[in-house]
């Protein structure tokens, strides 16, 4: 029914919401679960490393693909409040709607696939299971050991 992202950002899917008639009650409580739930991945995967400085900097934002793209909006909403100067979206494979819309948003929208019908994410991956917190830290350690060439983008 929609997402959450840093910022106080709420991106709800209007369409979902109305078609199911989910009262707000509900979607309060739940984005109140869901706000718990972002600050103990934050602080578990940042734990003593700021948050990077994106400002004036190309962004790419990748996921796995996008079915409603709710959690891609809120991302890019919460992105645009730290100012870079460019967001693009990166996915291999999409609804066409959606990759549409996320050009409302974004500054590049990149959907490898955008097949019709479209069903649901999972059915393009022989293996769809989610990452782990420990696969994460993982990965964000190994990448804070690696050196960058970062560069504001002029």
């Amino acid at each position: 029914m929609g997402a959450i992202a840093t910022g106080g950002v709420r991106v709800l899917n209007e369409d979902v919401v109305n078609f199911l008639q989910i009262p707000l009650t509900v979607i309060d409580a739940v984005a109140a679960q869901e706000q718990q739930e972002l600050e103990r991945r934050t602080w578990h995967y940042r734990r003593d490393r700021p948050p990077l400085d994106v400002h004036g900097y190309t962004v790419i934002l990748v996921d796995d693909g996008l079915a409603t793209g709710a959690t891609m909006r809120a991302a890019v909403v919460a992105l645009r409040q730290q100012q870079p100067a460019r967001i693009v979206v990166a996915v291999p494979i999409a609804s066409s709607t959606v990759c549409h819309e996320l050009e409302t948003v974004a500054d590049e929208v990149v959907c490898t696939e955008t097949p019709e019908p479209f069903y649901a994410v999972g059915l393009w991956y022989e293996n769809f299971e989610p990452t782990s917190d420990a696969e994460v830290c993982d990965l964000l350690a190994q990448a804070a050991h690696r050196p960058t060439a970062l560069a504001p983008t002029g």
